[in-house]
């Protein structure tokens, strides 16, 4: 059974693999806020995986704060585990690390232009971790789009909440398309990462995209609630002129095609987006 440190385990994809894994892998855990790195034991570690990180905020937060915990901490436990001899280090990036919303369908050779500071930071922590890389000490970048599931916070609860609250919402015919990733297709791709020790970039995603008016719809049906979404003249526009965030969240398209990563891992995920959806307002037993 392989050793597996994992950082930022109390957060939301932290607590999913563990529950999921736990009887796969010995799984230690470490915290930044809590433990000192210095006194780290890596003895028996096999592998790394690194989720903590300072997420995108919505009220902004510093670019010298991003770059303390996502680039300076990255590297500080990375080289931690490269020098005491752990072969793989497994890193949570972001589709951020591409740029924002676009027509276009990222892949893993996209190139990157990250906009905010959020995706400056995991990219640069990306480009510095690969500089460590060798035939001994393997580097797993994993990027994702958003990532829902049961307990999920952030935008999709607020879209739970505001489903099961109002009946009828100006959402109908909206045609954008956002890949999205159930935690558990995501946890199933890091788990065949480190199964096949394979290094790279990696993209998660669900097998199909979803529109905003598409999601509601399913978000409305396993929360048992009848919902009417209707398309109001003018709304779209109002909202792009005074709320371009929201707007973008909202009618924005970001779509991702990972064919590269399935072929690479013989890929298939376990979750369609209609089960994820179910088990983000149900829960799923695991």
């Amino acid at each position: 059974m392989k050793e597996l440190l994992i950082t930022g385990s109390s957060g939301f994809i932290g607590n999913y693999f563990i529950n999921k894994y736990k009887n796969k892998y010995n799984i230690k855990t470490f915290s930044f806020l809590k433990d000192d790195i210095n006194s780290l034991d890596c003895n028996g570690i096999d592998i790394v995986f690194h989720l903590s990180a300072l997420v995108h905020q919505m009220g902004g937060a510093s670019a010298s704060e991003y770059k303390r915990v996502n680039v300076t901490q990255t590297l500080n436990i990375a080289q931690k585990a490269k020098e005491s001899g752990i072969k793989q280090f497994v890193f949570m990036s972001t589709v951020k690390v591409y740029g924002e919303e676009t027509t276009c369908k990222y892949t893993e050779n996209s190139i990157c232009s990250p906009e905010d500071e959020y995706g400056k930071s995991k990219f640069t922590a990306e480009l510095e971790l690969r500089k460590l890389e060798d035939e001994n000490f393997k580097v797993s970048i994993i990027r994702t789009p958003i990532v829902y599931g049961y307990g999920v916070k952030a935008n999709i609860k607020s879209l739970v909440n505001l489903t099961n609250k109002v009946p009828v919402l100006p959402f109908g015919k909206i045609e954008n398309k956002r890949s999205m990733v159930y935690i558990g297709n995501l946890c199933h791709l890091v788990d065949e990462v480190i199964k096949q020790q394979k290094s790279g970039i990696f993209l998660a995603s669900d097998d199909e995209p979803l529109s905003t008016t598409r999601l509601i719809e399913l978000i409305a049906k396993n929360l048992d609630k009848k919902i009417c979404l209707i398309k109001i003249p003018f709304f779209e526009s109002l909202l792009k002129l005074l709320k371009p965030s929201f707007y973008k969240r909202l009618y924005g398209s970001l779509e991702i095609d990972n064919t590269i990563t399935k072929e690479k891992l013989n890929l298939k995920n376990p979750y369609s987006v209609e089960e994820g959806i179910k088990y983000m307002i149900k829960g799923e037993n695991i």
